[in-house]
């Protein structure tokens, strides 16, 4: 069983200035804060007991009564700063974590190893070590040949034999309090105060003096001057967006769309029951038990595992579960919260995703996804529980109680779709329409083929069968993936059109009657002419900054509003609200229109194309030319490294110290900030550096007139970024 512990946490400072340090701003925090999260999530803080400079009563001001603190009236050491706490460890009987309030880069897991190494090595004191290239003036650590610590010595006292030790005293103690007090009350009387010193005092009199090493050098950084707090706020940085985050912590994220994490990793059926009982609290704070949730889930591995889960919590916690029979498209959840007047649903995919990740996406009553501040309270009060903390009711009995309903809702998801669409025309075409269908192994076959059947389209799917491994790649219908579906069209000779969605159906890639893939830049662009002048809807259009400028040129000819809004299909949503937009769509394969669901649909999207060959009756590569005449053409180029943790630190920082005034010999017109940076030229041109909220990678997309000229602002920022 592991034992008692308390903190200590040293914050007096050595001087005003250094004591201004610890309030400075870091992060979304301070550096007092910040360092004392780190105690806490190793020691209650009711356990934590915080040294403070008599004198000076900005620590308290800032950190509240909610603490307990202890006054140092003079500064004598770091040993006399633990003696001020003598009382509150009074016959406490366990162990005392001494740790600084100036060192917050020191992550919990290292306080925690320590910890654990202390307690299975039976020993007395125990302190944290690391090895550094240059260790500056931290102390250094002696071992003998058996890998004992023979001695700790102040980097002023080193010996010329000693130049060649890297291991650092880094300055966080774990000590039996039995002795803490005691022997540094017996130090105090010969003059010594420090707690290194009794480290020494251990060793020389062969007591049980462990360590522990963290090898993570970005740890070693206390806050003493205004250059290490600029180099702590860089590692915050770093650490923040570092790949291997959710590998360490297992903590819920929240990207755009939705949380997405690798399978046995972030991604486990611990986290989905926190997750949903996170939600659950929220339907119950609403007051919207007796609306339920609707739950689904994609072909992923664990998705039929996490909807049994899922319905388990919100069942234990008395609330109605209406779980989708089989693996059904995003878009079927998203249009069934409304059509049930459910208070949230919810699907488990991870879109377009590698087949080794699965995620959560969760919707409002009304189908939207839900803005940063409501993921970001479900996924800060599910990473705060244990399973102890989830209630769940076995999912047999509660499908006995009633609470469980299982349905199927194809049929009414297919009759709205319709409701949308001119069936009439599509059956009346003079030539029937013959379609190639690649749903990636996905979920759109069952739907898509309804709604293609009852409007006499001759539809053929690939790819249609189950495999969670989806063929191997990521299922996202981006124009490499789609290579079997482009040498179909062109070798059959047959289709008038080639379709493709992404994994969970969201998505939709497009390939004409030539075999040409057609980007869903221009497919978007088509689409809004075709609404606004064929089917006679008016309004205007919403698109993500990364997606084409060619929307607002069209919207312009046609008298229309257009927006502009930051990358995430809930911004999509808003905006269409806002301005009573016809339709909203990404670059990315995202497409939804006035009067149906909250976000993007890949069948729908699918269907309407079809629909606009069969009522224009012209082919659609004809269509295009036809809409080019009107906004003329621009080429964009996408492209994207590995983000590292250092280009998310520097680019921005580049960005702002050396901002451009030309790109390629263009001169800029403004650069915005608000969803990455997005520089643009005054030829009407732009270039946007964002990196992803899904994945660790910097994505850069230009655009332009040309082909050429496209490419030389992607070069530029290649260059800029240092990619």
């Amino acid at each position: 069983m592991s034992r008692a512990c308390k903190a200590v946490v040293l914050a007096a400072g050595h001087d005003e200035a250094t004591r201004r340090l610890l309030l400075h701003p870091l992060a979304n925090s301070t550096v007092i804060q910040q360092s004392l999260a780190n105690v806490t999530a190793v020691v209650a803080k009711t356990d934590v007991i915080i040294v403070v400079d008599e004198h000076d009563d900005s620590v308290r001001q800032l950190l509240g009564d909610s603490w307990t603190y202890v006054n140092q009236s003079v500064q004598a050491g770091t040993g006399d700063a633990v003696r001020c706490a003598r009382f509150e460890l009074e016959g406490f009987e366990g162990d005392v974590l001494v740790a600084y309030g100036d060192t917050p880069m020191l992550r919990g897991s290292s306080l925690r190893g320590l910890k654990w190494k202390h307690e299975l090595k039976g020993a007395q004191f125990s302190l944290l070590t690391a090895r550094l290239a240059d260790g500056g003036d931290y102390g250094r650590v002696l071992r003998g040949a058996d890998g004992r610590i023979t001695e700790i010595v102040e980097a002023s006292d080193l010996k010329a034999s000693d130049a060649t030790v890297h291991e650092v005293n880094v300055g966080a103690y774990i000590v039996d309090n039995a002795i803490l007090i005691p022997e540094l009350d017996d130090l105090a009387a010969t003059g010594e105060h420090r707690l290194t010193e009794l480290a020494e005092h251990l060793i020389e009199e062969g007591r049980p003096v462990a360590s522990y090493s963290i090898l993570d050098p970005d740890e070693v950084q206390c806050i003493n001057s205004a250059a290490e707090l600029e180099k702590a706020a860089d590692i915050v940085l770093k650490r923040l967006f570092a790949p291997s985050h959710a590998v360490e912590t297992g903590e819920i994220a929240f990207g755009t769309g939705g949380w997405r994490a690798k399978i046995g990793e972030g991604y486990t059926i611990h986290n989905v029951r926190r997750l949903c009982q996170a939600v659950a609290n929220e339907v119950t704070r609403n007051g919207q038990e007796k609306m339920g949730v609707v739950i689904g889930g994609d072909r992923r591995f664990l998705s039929a595992e996490s909807v049994q889960a899922a319905a388990e919590v919100f069942a234990g916690n008395n609330i109605a579960a209406k779980v989708l029979l089989e693996d059904v498209p995003t878009p079927l959840v998203t249009f069934a919260v409304p059509y049930l007047e459910c208070s949230y649903g919810l699907i488990f995919t991870a879109s377009h995703n590698p087949p080794q990740y699965n995620g959560l996406k969760v919707f409002r009553a009304d189908g939207s996804l839900p803005l940063e501040d409501e993921t970001n309270r479900y996924q800060s009060e599910a990473n705060a529980f244990t399973q102890a903390d989830v209630v769940a009711l076995d999912y047999d009995l509660a499908k006995a109680a009633g609470l469980v309903d299982e349905i199927d809702l194809a049929n009414p998801y297919v009759e709205a779709v319709e409701a949308l669409l001119d069936i009439p025309a599509m059956r009346q075409a003079g030539h029937p329409l013959r379609v190639i269908i690649d749903p990636m192994y996905g979920t759109s076959q069952l739907t898509l083929g309804m709604i293609l059947s009852d409007a006499r389209v001759r539809a053929e799917f690939i790819h249609e069968r189950h495999n969670p491994l989806f063929g191997g790649h990521s299922p996202a219908p981006s124009l490499e993936a789609l290579s079997t579906l482009i040498e179909m069209v062109k070798s059959r000779g047959v289709f008038n059109l080639g379709m493709a969605t992404d994994g969970d159906s969201d998505r939709i890639g497009i390939v004409d009657e030539n075999g040409r893939y057609v980007s869903t830049n221009e497919l978007l662009v088509l689409i809004y002419w075709y609404l606004h002048e064929v089917r006679g809807i008016k309004g205007g259009v919403v698109r993500n900054l990364s997606t084409t400028h060619l929307l607002d040129r069209m919207a312009e000819h046609l008298g229309e509003k257009h927006m502009e809004v930051p990358v995430g299909f809930k911004h999509i949503t808003a905006g269409m609200q806002e301005i009573d937009a016809l339709m909203g769509g990404e670059s990315s394969g995202g497409f939804t229109m006035r009067g149906w669901i909250l976000g993007k649909d890949g069948i729908f999207a699918c269907a309407l194309v079809c629909e606009m060959l069969a009522k224009t009756g012209k082919p659609l590569s004809l269509l295009l030319d036809e809409v080019f005449a009107i906004t003329g053409r621009l080429t964009q180029i996408e492209t994207g490294v590995p983000a590292t943790p250092a280009m998310r630190v520097e680019v921005p920082r580049r960005m702002t110290a050396a901002a451009p005034t030309e790109v390629a010999g263009v001169a800029v017109e403004r650069i915005d900030s608000y969803d990455g940076i997005k520089i643009r030229l005054v030829d009407g041109s732009w270039v946007l550096l964002r990196f992803s909220g899904t994945e660790p990678v910097l994505r850069m997309v230009a655009e332009a007139e040309t082909q050429e000229r496209t490419q030389q602002l992607i070069d530029w920022v290649k260059g800029f970024a240092g990619a």
